[in-house]
């Protein structure tokens, strides 16, 4: 939404937080395959991670900012949360089951913005840049320094 209202796009720490994405075509998708390749009796349990990729919110800013020319922007991080974390799966079991990710790069990241777009006469301007602080005594600049609360 940042984006296409030309607002600098909003980083929060270090931008080093993971995120997992699936398209919700795929997301369906994901739900027929299981169905329609139900465990045979008495095979262990498959448990299926109903993701298509990962990607930290700092590598996301930069791919919305390189596909739309506007600015990322690093805050303090207002939540209680790691500088970074490194979200780790496997869907190769939904992958061999014929699941055909739509990715960022190939068609999710330009329909969420034309969506985006098509409802930015919505976006409430205030609301953007997050004022509530989820730990007083946390602030964290943008270099990722932790400092207390002046």
């Amino acid at each position: 939404m940042q984006s296409q209202i030309n607002h600098p796009l909003t980083v929060y720490g270090t931008g080093g937080q993971t995120r997992a994405f699936i398209h919700v075509q795929n997301s369906v998708e994901c739900i027929e395959l299981a169905v329609m390749n139900p465990p045979k009796l008495k095979d262990r349990v498959r448990i299926f991670n109903q993701t298509t990729e990962c990607l930290n919110v700092k590598d996301l800013a930069q791919k919305i900012s390189h596909m739309t020319g506007v600015e990322v922007r690093y805050y303090s991080n207002p939540r209680n949360e790691d500088l970074k974390n490194d979200l780790k799966f496997h869907n190769d079991g939904l992958l061999n089951l014929g699941l055909d990710p739509i990715t960022l790069d190939d068609g999710l990241m330009s329909e969420v913005m034309q969506i985006a777009n098509k409802y930015k006469d919505r976006c409430m301007l205030d609301k953007i840049i997050c004022t509530s602080v989820w730990n007083k005594n946390r602030r964290i600049d943008y270099t990722g320094k932790k400092r207390l609360k002046n």
